[in-house]
């Protein structure tokens, strides 16, 4: 099965499905979708994130889509909502990085905006 996004005129993510296959039958099941509800509509891939499939199959669009993720024509790519002002799109994956990277010492860390740095989660 596959998964379909479907995108408001703003390029949001409203919903995600699971439907057909594309080609199943002869339909452009893409296009059939976005047809028969109004909306624009998407296929996404479940096994694909940050322009990888996990499965090591083809990625598509970048990322699978999510509620609240941009829908990018120009890339073609799915991409989360931003979760800190200070954090930095990926050109290549299509996710948001910090500004700095996390340390890898071993301890759970969050990220703190307002001093953008991460701190140590007690």
């Amino acid at each position: 099965m596959a998964h379909y996004a479907f995108i408001d005129s703003n390029n949001v993510v409203t919903h995600v499905i699971v439907g057909r296959n594309e080609g199943d039958q002869g339909v452009d099941w893409e296009q059939w979708y976005g047809y028969t509800t109004g909306n624009i509509c998407k296929r996404t891939s479940y096994n694909t994130v940050g322009g990888v499939h996990t499965s090591g199959g083809i990625p598509f669009r970048k990322n699978y889509a999510g509620i609240g993720y941009t829908y990018d024509s120009t890339r073609d790519a799915f991409i989360p909502p931003q979760p800190f002002p200070s954090w930095v799109l990926n050109e290549e994956t299509c996710l948001w990085n910090p500004p700095i990277s996390m340390p890898t010492d071993g301890q759970f860390y969050n990220w703190d905006e307002a001093t953008t740095s991460w701190v140590v989660n007690e």
